[in-house]
């Protein structure tokens, strides 16, 4: 069912056109107030919500308020409303069983029990609703998944592992990184180039003297089976000379102030424009600039800074310096404040958002009104062109801002996370809200991306990693550095990294499967045992594919946990790639003893697992010779998928093995 209010930019989020109903939708009440319209839906108390894709706090969403509305801002305490994405489908559960999704390009507001437990509104103004209904939440979630489009897949290396920080200068520090790995026997696929690879930061450039040649080193390091992944940023440096800036203002590709002018900005190279990402020509102009280095034989992206970000305005910034340069002396507080205020206030000012337009096929529109679609329209421009350049061939791609919508052209990364306990649980209660919204490729930064993470939060973080697609190792400039080698126990990294390998023909081919049913990789134990009232209320544990369970040590010195097992199950322990042991437990709670040197998961009842040898890449993965586990009394199907990894996968390429007791 399809509700319209207002007036709303079309954001492309859905592929398949559905009729407006008639009537007030279903569930909720109305309100309006001008523009804005809020929809209220009492909660009972067995009612839980899921979805919202990356925010803060559980599993269950109920009990906080969150927003819609792309922000970079790397603090992610409790008390944030709002991250990098914006995912504005949910599911409410309990004494009704619907899904909701508003197809909203601008800012949305979600009340889920926080002002009054017992009742959920949600504000937000320009919209479709889809109402969506059914007998359990994975079938209304992939009916909404079915509405916006098959979920990205990725080349099979990109689920290899990924080494990054901010903070590699050059060539030399690259082939350092991936001689230290590979001298300490440690497994890599991938070596990630933040900033410091290009010309001052300008974006489509590459310093020549930080990386003589990239296209050769590009080439060396593929020989050794790593792909070399650059960043791209959102902005665009003003420099007359550099070609990707000229050619923008000469098309007029660049967003415009009130007055028609190019808006400018500050970000990392300073003075800066936006390429106009809803303006189709803009964007695939913008998509086309990526050729530089598709050229060079770079088969990977991540698009960052793309919310977008904002350091200040020039025309803000101007006024700050000028109340600056006005207190000759701080007198008393309210001189302190009015200076200090003035420049914090600097970055993300949203009325900096309301100052500059895009030139649309709908006309001109101010960028706060569909400020959640930037992101999205920068990952899909590079897409697009990729289709463009190399038909047929799959790139990897992923950004840190998004919409629904962008998860058919790419993954994500959840931001800069920190190197906190409180984030490696963060980091495993956002997985099922984002599969809800079609991001099947995505993690978090291993470790934390800011602060000085540790030896123990590391390896335990791996142990959540080792089932994530995007199992990336990256680290802030100035944070200790975390590389696996950097740390005493090398011979443990080694054997988790193993075990990653190990476990990536089980990954890989549940992986497609669910992007292919509609399905969701991760899901949290209530949605595959309905009944079970104790399930409803784990927060910790989550189902990984149809096979296993996964309950990751998320607290500092410990030396176990308490896992509820909903059904019978067998616990695994692996300490060093296919090597393991078995244990059958009977439903019910158990306290699990976990050291750090190994990864414990669950196989359910009836289920199988394959395993391959350990590997030092994908490229010399063995996913012919499998070890398999089993917890079956008769014969078991299962389907693997082994394609060549990086042209589009057909239906051709599933092969189901058939597993005997």
């Amino acid at each position: 069912m399809k509700y319209r209010f207002g007036h709303p930019f079309p954001t492309d989020a859905v592929i398949r056109k559905v009729a407006l109903s008639s009537g007030a939708p279903a569930h909720f009440s109305l309100s309006r107030e001008g523009e804005l319209v809020t929809l209220s839906y009492p909660l009972a108390e067995e009612d839980a919500v899921y979805g919202l894709g990356e925010q803060m706090r559980g599993i269950n969403k109920r009990g906080w308020h969150y927003e819609s509305w792309n922000l970079d801002d790397p603090i992610h305490h409790e008390g944030r409303t709002s991250l990098y994405g914006a995912h504005n489908f949910f599911l409410v559960w309990g004494k009704e069983c619907f899904g909701a999704f508003l197809d909203c390009a601008g800012r949305v507001e979600y009340d889920v029990g926080f002002t009054d437990r017992n009742l959920f509104t949600v504000k937000a103004k320009d919209f479709d609703l889809y109402l969506f209904e059914g007998d359990s939440p994975s079938a209304i979630v992939r009916e909404f998944r079915a509405l916006i489009g098959r979920s990205y897949i990725p080349p099979k290396w990109a689920f290899g592992f990924a080494q990054s920080r901010w903070g590699y200068k050059n060539e030399a520090d690259i082939r350092e990184v991936y001689e230290e790995y590979r001298k300490a026997g440690l497994p890599l696929d991938m070596l990630f180039l933040d900033i410091d690879y290009m010309e001052r930061f300008k974006d489509f450039t590459v310093d020549k003297t930080r990386f003589p040649d990239l296209k050769a080193f590009a080439a060396e390091m593929k020989q050794k089976n790593i792909h070399l992944v650059p960043i791209i940023d959102a902005a665009v440096k003003v420099e007359e000379g550099y070609p990707v800036y000229d050619e923008g203002i000469q098309k007029g590709y660049f967003c415009k102030d009130a007055s028609g002018s190019p808006f400018v900005v500050g970000v990392w190279p300073g003075n800066s424009v936006l390429p106009d990402m809803l303006n189709p020509a803009a964007r695939k102009w913008f998509g086309s600039r990526y050729r530089v280095l598709l050229d060079m034989g770079i088969e990977g992206f991540w698009n960052d800074m793309n919310e977008p970000v904002l350091f200040y305005s020039q025309e803000r910034l101007q006024d700050a310096l000028r109340i600056a340069s006005e207190t000759k002396e701080i007198t008393c507080l309210a001189d302190y404040e009015r200076v200090s205020h003035t420049f914090f206030g600097l970055q993300n000012n949203d009325g900096d958002y309301r100052a500059f337009y895009h030139e649309t096929e709908n006309g001109r529109v101010v960028h706060e009104a569909v400020h959640n679609l930037y992101g999205y329209n920068m990952t899909r421009a590079a897409a697009e062109y990729f289709a463009e350049y190399a038909p047929g061939k799959r790139f990897l791609l992923f950004s840190r801002s998004s919409c629904v919508g962008m998860h058919r052209y790419g993954g994500i990364w959840t931001g800069d996370n920190s190197a906190w306990w409180s984030h490696l649980l963060l980091n495993l209660q956002q997985l099922p809200g984002l599969n809800m919204c079609g991001f099947l490729f995505a993690g978090a930064d291993l470790g934390g991306f800011g602060g000085s993470t540790t030896e123990e939060l590391l390896l335990r973080w791996l142990a959540l990693g080792v089932f994530v697609p995007l199992m990336r190792n990256h680290s802030n400039l100035g944070s200790r550095p975390q590389e696996c080698y950097r740390f005493t126990r090398t011979d443990v990294f080694r054997n988790l990294l193993g075990i990653r390998y190990s476990l990536l023909p089980y990954l890989y081919s549940e992986f497609v499967r669910c992007a292919f049913e509609n399905d969701m990789l991760f899901r949290p134990l209530a949605f595959a045992y309905p009944d079970d009232v104790r399930a409803r209320t784990v927060e910790d544990q989550l189902l990984v594919g149809g096979s296993l369970m996964i309950a990751p040590v998320y607290t500092q010195n410990a030396k176990g946990r308490y896992v509820y097992l909903p059904e019978r199950m067998k616990l695994i322990r692996m300490k060093a790639g296919d090597r393991f042991t078995e244990q059958t437990l009977e439903k019910g709670e158990y306290y699990i003893p976990v050291s750090t040197e190994e990864v414990v998961f669950f196989l359910r009842c009836g289920k199988v697992l394959p395993l391959a040898r350990p590997a030092l890449n994908t490229a010399s993965l063995d996913d012919k010779n499998l070890t398999w586990v089993k917890f079956i009394e008769r014969p078991t199907a299962f389907t693997l998928v082994r394609d060549g990894g990086t042209s589009q996968i057909r239906k051709e390429d599933f092969e189901t093995v058939l597993v005997e007791p």
